[in-house]
């Protein structure tokens, strides 16, 4: 039953971060990470999102491998896996029109809340979420300060491939994701007390 649980929560989680990139892609907006840099490159090549975010992970699998081990390896790889298809099946059956300020906060919202789900269930997205995970097990460095770091860099190479609205927008997408990391990553205190009190 709690294997179950698990990769039910993985493939929501999945769901949210795909169709919140879905969402971002249709506008031509970025998001943070390896993501965000398979969405630059989205713009310089023929391949597809899905394609180029399973190529982008494949480095990254040795650290997770190694630093967090095989089993959280082995969910990232799963969970990076399915990320890829659902973004190859939305890209055919999932069709909008969304105003960029709407699918900045949509999309930042939705890709935030799919990770919170994968990083409680002992699985990421790969990349530099492997890199945030490890960075707060093994450093206690807070898991949106990383998030937020690649943000940056994320936006500093997208200011070569979008225009200023575009990046403006794409900052707000990114700032929601960080919030939303930042808030939910670990319940909060006052929720933690409600748990003890209750038990």
């Amino acid at each position: 039953m709690k294997l179950t649980h698990q990769w039910l929560s993985i493939l929501e989680g999945c769901i949210l971060v795909a169709l919140g990139l879905h969402i971002l892609n249709s506008v031509g907006l970025l998001i943070s990470g390896t993501a965000g840099i398979g969405m630059i490159l989205l713009k310089l090549t023929s391949l597809s999102f899905g394609q180029l975010f399973f190529v982008l992970n494949l480095p990254f699998y040795i650290l997770a491998w190694r630093a967090l081990g095989k089993e959280f390896a082995f969910r990232t790889l799963a969970a990076v896996s399915i990320l890829s298809l659902l973004s190859e099946l939305f890209r055919h059956i999932v069709h909008l029109e969304v105003h960029p300020i709407a699918a900045a906060i949509l999309g930042g919202m939705l890709v935030g809340f799919g990770l919170i789900i994968l990083f409680r269930h002992n699985a990421s997205l790969g990349g530099l979420n492997i890199l945030a995970v490890y960075l707060e097990r093994r450093f206690n460095i807070h898991a949106s300060r990383t998030t937020l770091i690649a943000d940056l860099c994320v936006l500093s190479v997208a200011v070569l491939v979008l225009d200023g609205w575009s990046l403006l927008y794409s900052l707000l997408a990114f700032l929601l994701l960080s919030s939303v990391v930042g808030r939910y990553h670990r319940p909060p205190k006052w929720a933690q007390n409600n748990e003890t009190k209750h038990a």
